[in-house]
């Protein structure tokens, strides 16, 4: 993962991670993300969107994983569950993110955050919500 997006990403995991922890303010988790990583070296804009909207889309995005899942979202990782959410928001509402880019970033950041096998729920959990909302990407499906 190395584009301003991908770090961008990674640093939205972290963010939301924390807002799931604490409950925190999402503005003050975003100052001290921004405070923190002031270099400009991820893509700003994307990382806010992340971080604002995807905390007033929770009941949707939950809904939407529900079904893939083996335990309720709750009991689920936090670290993965953050990662699940991020890229579940991705599949739904950037039609312009690949299916395939999406889920590869979660898997990544899996790896890199999560737990030793968490990269394989996370990949199974989004390959599958991909084929309800990505249809029209899937192979044969043209």
């Amino acid at each position: 993962m190395k584009g301003k997006r991908s770090k961008a990403r990674q640093l939205a995991v972290q963010a939301l991670y924390q807002w799931q922890m604490t409950g925190g303010n999402l503005s003050a988790i975003d100052q001290a993300f921004l405070g923190e990583h002031s270099n400009g070296l991820f893509d700003v804009d994307y990382f806010k969107q992340l971080l604002h909207r995807i905390p007033g889309e929770i009941s949707v995005l939950d809904d939407h994983l529900a079904p893939f899942l083996d335990r309720p979202i709750a009991r689920v990782d936090p670290v993965e569950r953050a990662i699940l959410r991020l890229a579940a928001f991705e599949l739904m509402y950037h039609p312009e993110v690949p299916y395939r880019v999406a889920i590869n970033e979660a898997v990544q950041l899996a790896k890199t955050f999560g737990a030793t096998e968490g990269h394989k729920y996370v990949n199974g959990v989004l390959d599958r919500l991909a084929r309800q909302e990505r249809q029209a990407e899937m192979p044969g499906t043209a």
